[in-house]
């Protein structure tokens, strides 16, 4: 456990707006992060069922060790991995809305092998046998990478295996180097994203990711980008979230919905072009 505290009024800023406005969007599981198209026919709701058994895939599970899933949304991942692998889950948000929603699933679903917790990373003080965070990581900020990625090695056995599912950015020189242009207009867009979307946000770059996690005493086993899948992703919900503006407007309000509008088909266009990247980092004890 860390002396941080986490960022729970940031977090809520964003996922607390409603449960039933996301719903309007997201698929029926409530994922809330890149699907992976592993065919071009699936659905959405296919798409990210295949994203997750891609994270979980990778992470060596058996049949009662413990997982832990460091911001774990409306829990998708935690039920697929209990079901699938008989492993123990317990999940951390910092949404309260998540949480709630999380918990009603456990009870309504009867199961005791998956536990939710209102609480960060920072406040952790268990162990895990294995760790998976998809779309969490953008939330951290840089200075608490190390002791991020040290908390994770620490609670981990000697065999211990990692999945890190996040949003990568560029710096402007890579984005130089990869003949990608950038604006005016690309810098108001990611300040537009920073003060209304994601409060505190910021994203890692690559490079990062593995060098912070290796000084910690991880290995980097593989990395998956899934730029275009992820862009795929927004312009079904942005599709989606078009067809029901009359309830986006009734559940949050107009202001609300041209905010996600921009948002969603804003991101599509900086997966599709270059200016951003997702990837699932392997990482290793």
């Amino acid at each position: 456990m860390t002396d941080l505290k986490p960022f729970y009024q940031q977090v809520q800023a964003h996922y607390d707006v409603s449960d039933e406005f996301y719903q309007l969007f997201l698929d029926p599981s409530m994922t809330y992060s890149c699907a992976y198209f592993e065919r071009d026919d699936m659905t959405l709701e296919q798409a990210q069922l295949a994203k997750i058994d891609l994270a979980l895939g990778k992470l060596g599970l058996e049949p009662g060790m413990t997982l832990l899933d460091v911001g774990c949304g409306w829990g998708a991942t935690m039920f697929r991995a209990a079901k699938q692998y008989g492993v123990k889950t317990v999940g951390l948000t910092l949404s309260r809305n998540q949480f709630e929603h999380v918990q009603s699933e456990i009870d309504r679903r009867g199961v005791t092998d998956v536990k939710i917790r209102l609480q960060g990373w920072e406040e952790f003080n268990g162990s895990a046998d294995r760790i998976v965070s998809i779309g969490a990581f953008e939330h951290f900020r840089r200075e608490r990478y190390t002791p991020f990625f040290e908390l994770c090695y620490r609670i981990m056995p000697p065999d211990g295996r990692m999945l890190l599912h996040t949003i990568v950015g560029h710096t402007l020189a890579d984005l130089r180097r990869m003949k990608i242009p950038v604006t005016r207009e690309d810098a108001l867009f990611q300040i537009f994203v920073k003060r209304q979307i994601f409060p505190g946000g910021q994203l890692p770059h690559a490079a990062e990711v593995t060098r912070l996690a290796g000084r910690a005493g991880f290995g980097t086993e593989r990395i998956d980008q899934l730029r275009l899948h992820y862009a795929r992703t927004l312009d079904l919900w942005a599709a989606r979230l078009r067809d029901r503006h009359d309830d986006a407007v009734r559940v949050a309000s107009e202001e609300i919905y041209e905010r996600y509008i921009k948002y969603l088909t804003g991101c599509a266009a900086y997966f599709r072009s270059g200016h951003f990247d997702i990837m699932q980092f392997t990482l290793v004890k």
